[in-house]
């Protein structure tokens, strides 16, 4: 028709899957700061890119999965720019992955990396009392705040190539692929609030009386105990968010006295 126009899509470039590249294309344009105060619904981005809103999903999905975009219920999604870290519930993550997404620099004060010998903690990953584990202790910080205090225990017999690892600006995940060859697939939480003491409080920074978010993880390798980590995160820096579908419903598990996990629920 005479006079009329079209809409133009916008083509996301690059090669490889169409949501990918959606990802990405949203990806710059949040660190661009395209989207200062709402960030575009599936309805409007499938308009936009001329694509279906399954595909759409699918790049929104990881974007959410890292904390970059929020989508509340009952609110429009938005980018996460109120300089809090958030992070999705029911997701293996890494803490340095979710800093570095959130526009900040992560970078790690390390108090110790050595091996010691924890009956406790052995006992735990399900191994004898005396058995060797690689200890490490950090203060985790984004663009040089405290944010957490980090205790890791892993087996060192598989584990002793991290002793020479520079932690203080890299993933542990990272660094125990690269130098051990172990990958960690997936993990058991148990996330509490708590009070800090004193020494504690002057590590994150914080004034007492002040709460945290203790967490407690067991990191698995071929579905078994492979990682004891106990993260001490500072609750006005650090936000968990949870999606909530008709489909898959929403699950937790619970934990026993001693927070181990027991089952789902019923």
């Amino acid at each position: 028709m005479s006079g009329s126009s079209v809409p133009r899509t916008r083509t996301p470039p690059g090669d490889g899957p169409l949501w990918s590249r959606v990802e990405a294309d949203l990806r710059a344009r949040i660190e661009a700061r395209e989207f200062p105060d709402v960030f575009p619904g599936e309805h409007a981005l499938a308009a936009e890119y001329g694509i279906s809103r399954h595909t759409v999903r699918e790049a929104l999905r990881r974007l959410r999965q890292e904390g970059l975009v929020l989508a509340e219920r009952g609110r429009p999604p938005r980018v996460a720019s109120d300089g809090v870290i958030h992070q999705p519930l029911g997701a293996l993550y890494s803490l340095f992955r979710s800093v570095e997404n959130s526009g900040r620099t992560q970078r790690s004060v390390v108090r110790a990396l050595e091996v010691r010998r924890d009956p406790e903690v052995a006992g735990l990953l399900g191994l004898p009392a005396d058995t060797l584990l690689t200890y490490l202790d950090r203060v985790r910080l984004a663009d040089d705040e405290p944010l957490a205090l980090d205790q890791v225990w892993l087996p060192a017999a598989r584990t002793r190539g991290l002793l020479a690892a520079d932690l203080t600006h890299t993933a542990l995940y990272d660094e125990l692929w690269t130098r051990c060859g172990v990958v960690v697939a997936g993990s058991t939480e148990d996330i509490r609030a708590v009070l800090v003491d004193d020494d504690r409080a002057h590590l994150l920074g914080v004034d007492l009386p002040a709460a945290a978010l203790l967490v407690t993880r067991t990191g698995l390798v071929a579905d078994e105990p492979f990682e004891h980590r106990r993260t001490l995160v500072r609750s006005d820096a650090f936000a968990l968010t949870a999606e909530f579908s008709a489909r898959d419903g929403y699950q937790l598990l619970r934990s026993d006295r001693r927070g181990r996990p027991a089952g789902p629920p019923g």
